[in-house]
């Protein structure tokens, strides 16, 4: 197994995360046939490694105490055969965010706070193995930390095209946003805000709406310049 990096700045801290991480989701998903085949429940403790150089490993643990590095979750061979393949899956996947998050802040141990907070906000701008693997991913454009910004865990185009995208990502708002979202009723259904729910806001209007409440996904909120809710909609065609 690839140990030898020893990332120290930031940047390089994340470039290894980056890395290993993208040697993960090839494992789990370009890769998962080769994978699957290789965690046989009959074989000893095996481990799922991501390593710099992108690659991945099925092995098992190292012989070492204390290893070199936090060592991933131990006999994922054992559950394979007695679990769906996909929630099966999904739990490598939940134990190998877990593992990323871990190394990376055993590399970050020696940072100060301010840099600590600044590796874990560029990792939180990625999708975690966990999100990609269930197909669970985030939109992709950038949180915009505009405190007029009036999303609620969704995306929303303004009058000049511009996305406005979930500023509850910042980490100085993210309280703020919990409680003034809370008491936001969907225009349609009348349900309160849930931020693991789409959602839409009116640019006549300004009510807000489940995206499923009004047959919008997030991949069609894109392209949507100006949202006008049905109600707006059907002023908008009497007058």
């Amino acid at each position: 197994m690839d140990m030898a990096s020893n990332p120290r700045t930031v940047e390089e801290i994340f470039k290894d995360y980056s890395a290993r991480r993208a040697g993960l989701v090839r494992a789990l998903t370009y890769d998962v046939d080769d994978f699957y085949g290789l965690c046989d429940p009959e074989k000893e403790n095996l481990c799922l490694y991501g390593h710099p150089n992108e690659s991945w490993d099925v092995a098992l643990p190292a012989e070492e105490v204390p290893p070199e590095l936090p060592e991933p979750a131990l006999g994922i061979n054992f559950a394979r055969d007695g679990m769906n393949r996909k929630d099966w899956l999904s739990l490598v996947a939940v134990h190998s965010d877990s593992w990323l998050l871990s190394v990376a802040f055993y590399f970050g141990a020696r940072l100060n706070r301010n840099e600590r907070k600044r590796l874990f906000s560029m990792i939180n701008e990625l999708p975690t193995v966990f999100e990609v693997v269930t197909e669970r991913k985030p939109v992709k454009d950038k949180p915009s930390i505009d405190s007029g910004s009036k999303s609620r865990g969704s995306t929303k185009r303004s009058n000049d095209g511009q996305v406005k995208s979930n500023p509850k990502l910042a980490d100085e708002s993210f309280e703020e946003d919990e409680d003034e979202h809370s008491e936001t009723l969907c225009g349609s259904c009348g349900g309160n805000y849930n931020a693991d729910e789409f959602w839409i806001g009116c640019d006549i209007c300004e009510k807000w709406f489940h995206g499923k409440c009004v047959k919008i996904t997030p991949a069609k909120a894109e392209s949507i310049k100006q949202y006008k809710c049905p109600s707006c909609s059907m002023k908008r065609g009497r007058q």
